[in-house]
């Protein structure tokens, strides 16, 4: 049936959403009331305002699993925001649901992440123990509702009521469950699908994993060049070539993406779900069938002890907490490092929530700087500078080849091997 191209996004939601899916029109609402826009729905202006802020911006520069310096083609924050809203919308389309709502979410779920990734997080809990501790979910929130200054009318973005409730009952903040649209479920679900699947990737391309550490997980039996539609007979034959690399973590992708997307649809066929409302009352809906969410478990813990725990992994780890645990108490004791922009809102919020707040919107590099710039004599965040600032300038590299000579060599495997 052709969909007429002059209908209004109300008209155009009820004409292709199913009755259980988020309609903007019927629910979306906002702290502050603003016009509705003439042609984009709320999810959609909610999408755009998330795209513009600065934090969304910084995500490129801010760590998945290696550092920035480390490789041109590795994952970031950013790169990764990306991969989980492709999942999310794809999962929408196919069970009728908000693709604007579970792209907004996607968008918006680790703006709160701090540089150094969950390392930078840990540290900066352990420095905000007594003033409400720090978790990367909640920071997202503190940004689009209080941090991100765009607008004279209200503080934030004034999001609505369903992309901040995504936002808080992501999996880190809170179970995803009883109240959650089915657009927060799936996107909430594939968070875990985009870094299994780029984890291994990018550990396959590092070389921290290799393809015999993986030979014994049942998922990856399961992705064996056999068991997937060929991509040529001579890659088929060669498990270990870039082709078959590839073939294999989309298959990855289409396994996982697509077993969530039956077991969800067994789930609402046999709960019966035909309104809105009731999908909010039925708790969890969205889900991996056992058997596939079991596999899913043996790949994740493979991934924690393989490669989130390699020991190059970890030492860029330690130096990561060193630093940020540094600039936390510089600022604190010494106020007056703080730009003045951010020292303004000491009127306003206790000193140790401005710098984390401060400290949680830097990027890798601009962490290394203001390292660099508060503790001049550390010849470690010196060294870490010349490698994620500027690694390929000649002068930067005379400079990394005499300072490579006065660190033990243990450091120098963890970060430039």
């Amino acid at each position: 049936m052709a969909i007429p191209t002059t209908l209004t996004w109300r008209e155009r939601e009820d004409l292709t959403l199913a009755p259980y899916a988020a309609h903007a029109g019927a629910s979306a609402l906002r702290r502050y009331s603003e016009a509705e826009h003439a042609f984009r729905s709320p999810y959609q202006r909610d999408r755009d305002r998330i795209v513009h802020t600065n934090a969304f911006r910084r995500l490129e520069y801010k760590t998945q699993v290696f550092v920035n310096y480390e490789g041109d083609h590795y994952r970031t924050r950013l790169t990764h925001t990306i991969e989980v809203s492709l999942i999310s919308r794809t999962l929408c389309r196919a069970l009728g649901l908000n693709e604007d709502l579970a792209e907004a979410i996607a968008l918006a779920h680790d703006l709160g992440h701090p540089p150094f990734g969950h390392a930078g997080e840990a540290v900066l809990d352990d420095c905000l123990r007594g003033h409400g501790g720090f978790e990367h979910n909640a920071q997202s929130l503190r940004i689009v509702d209080l941090l991100e200054v765009r607008y004279p009318a209200f503080p934030g973005l004034n999001l609505t009521a369903e992309v901040r409730e995504g936002l808080g009952k992501h999996s880190w903040f809170g179970p995803t469950g009883s109240g959650s649209t089915l657009e927060a479920q799936l996107t909430d679900l594939a968070d875990p699908i985009a870094y299994d699947a780029h984890d291994v990737d990018d550990g396959l391309r590092s070389r921290l994993l290799r393809w015999d550490n993986l030979r014994d997980l049942e998922i990856w039996r399961r992705l064996d060049p056999a068991n997937l539609p060929a991509a040529s007979a001579d890659d088929a034959a060669d498990a270990t070539s870039d082709v078959s690399h590839h073939h294999r973590i989309r298959g990855l992708i289409d396994y996982l993406v697509t077993d969530l997307y039956e077991h969800t649809r067994i789930g609402l066929e046999g709960l019966r779900v035909e309104s809105y409302e009731q999908l909010r009352a039925a708790g969890p809906v969205a889900g991996h069938s056992p058997e596939v969410a079991a596999q899913k478990r043996e790949l994740e813990q493979f991934l924690r002890q393989c490669l989130y725990r390699h020991p190059r992994v970890e030492e860029t780890r330690v130096w990561a907490e060193k630093a940020i645990r540094d600039l936390f108490r510089a600022f604190v004791d010494r106020p007056g490092l703080l730009p003045e922009a951010t020292r303004r809102r000491l009127g306003e919020v206790p000193l140790e929530r401005v710098v984390g707040d401060y400290i949680a919107g830097m990027t890798d590099r601009f962490a290394v700087r203001e390292h660099n710039r508060i503790f001049p004599s550390d010849r470690t965040g010196s060294l870490l500078e010349l490698l994620v600032v500027n690694p390929i300038d000649p002068d930067a590299q005379a400079q990394l080849n005499v300072a490579l000579g006065q660190l033990p060599l243990p450091f120098f495997e963890g970060l430039a091997s």
